[in-house]
């Protein structure tokens, strides 16, 4: 029983990603989860194989008292919903928030295993958010994830760097630590040919897709093309914002403010075929995502979907990026917006550069951060966590209990 709260299954593509690894492994898998705006609004589904439960949700607004509305309702669904589909064997508790450990007490009492799949730290996602600094409400949050982590027979970390967060500051066994890094679906990020429409009348076309929320950087982005205007004196290029969240609509007033409005467009979120246009036409992607206590750490679903594209990449220098891009990005000094514009300058001036990080990025998807070396990571994790209950499913190719290359 894998538990989500932030995102609709399948809209979110990592959550749907294990569940149909985990399918495939034999394992009968639910999933309690909120219901989406426009998609994903059914209370019940059944999806591949997948039985998918929904709850409705008013997400948050405004500051920390807007969260703990929406957290406190996603918890009644959730443990209401948990008790519904009855005893399971493991309960896979998806965070934000560290609170889903509260909903999953019915299920472990009743003897499920509890993995715990940490998708932020949800400590430093406060502190980037709020910048309310570490006070009491701060320390509330410490104080779940302790908890979560201790009642964690396995971890979930999505990169090397939250691995490091659950062994020091989780007090995790290192062998009870799996990384299941977020691939992108190669099969979704196929490149069509492009379409010079999209672009409105200028040569080239950048792209930014994601969350807009305060911590991913959208501003830096919007300022970033202002500087790329009145400071290079460039004005060939189109933009185009695909995304929502919390700060859409501040994103759009900004732009306006900055005088964008006539090469920057906010589509909103759009249909996968619509998306994959853009990114196929696009020249130059961005990931603005300024450096704070949880960016540098984490790893950025739109830098790897912008390399399955074989799209080549602006990022501030964050240590996940890195590790994610490689020779795909280029990076400008963390939050330094003048620099940003001015790599986003050199690329458009150099197509043979941009042809070549393109194809660095799709060939290390493929490869090296490729979904198949998660779901023998996913799997090995699962039979750690039922060794010795004797429930990993006949025919798991994880059934040995052995990690990936041992």
């Amino acid at each position: 029983m894998i538990l989500v709260e932030n995102l609709s299954v399948p809209f979110d593509r990592r959550v749907w990603q294990e569940c149909t690894t985990l399918r495939d492994a034999g394992w009968t898998v639910h999933v309690i989860c909120p219901r989406g705006e426009k998609r994903d609004t059914e209370p019940e589904a059944v999806i591949d194989g997948v039985r998918i439960h929904r709850y409705p949700l008013r997400a948050a607004t405004g500051g920390p008292a807007g969260y703990l509305r929406e957290y406190g309702s996603a918890l009644w669904h959730t443990a209401r919903l948990a008790r519904k589909v009855g005893p399971v064997h493991v309960v896979h508790a998806c965070n934000p928030p560290d609170l889903l450990l509260l909903a999953a007490r019915w299920s472990r009492r009743r003897g499920a295993r509890f993995v715990f799949d940490q998708h932020d730290l949800v400590p430093e996602l406060y502190l980037s958010r709020f910048d309310r600094g570490k006070d009491l409400l701060y320390r509330a949050v410490c104080a779940l994830e302790r908890r979560t982590y201790r009642a964690a027979d396995i971890v979930l970390a999505t990169n090397e760097s939250y691995r490091d967060v659950a062994i020091r500051r989780g007090g995790q066994r290192p062998e009870d630590v799996f990384v299941v890094r977020s691939a992108p679906a190669v099969e979704r990020f196929q490149p069509v040919p492009a379409e010079t429409e999209l672009k409105r009348g200028k040569p080239h076309l950048l792209c930014y897709l994601g969350v807009m929320g305060p911590q991913d950087g959208v501003d830096y982005a919007l300022r970033a093309l202002a500087k790329l205007r009145d400071s290079y004196g460039r004005t060939d290029w189109h933009a185009v914002f695909v995304g929502s969240g919390d700060a859409f609509d501040a994103m759009v007033e900004l732009s306006r403010e900055l005088g964008l409005s006539d090469q920057v467009q906010f589509t909103g979120r759009i249909p996968d075929a619509d998306l994959v246009r853009y990114l196929s036409t696009a020249d130059v992607c961005l990931s603005p995502d300024p450096r704070n206590p949880l960016n540098d750490v984490s790893t950025m679903n739109k830098v790897l979907e912008y390399m399955a594209m074989g799209r080549p990449i602006v990022s501030f220098d964050l240590r996940e990026a890195r590790v994610s891009a490689g020779d795909a990005a280029v990076y400008a000094r963390a939050n330094d917006e003048d620099e940003f514009a001015g790599l986003i300058e050199e690329l458009l001036d150099d197509p043979e550069k941009r042809i070549r990080m393109g194809k660095t990025g799709q060939e290390r998807i493929t490869g090296e951060l490729s979904w198949e070396n998660s779901q023998a990571s996913l799997l090995a994790a699962y039979a750690a966590a039922c060794r010795d209950r004797g429930t990993t499913p006949a025919g798991d190719p994880a059934r040995t209990g052995k990690r990936p290359g041992k």
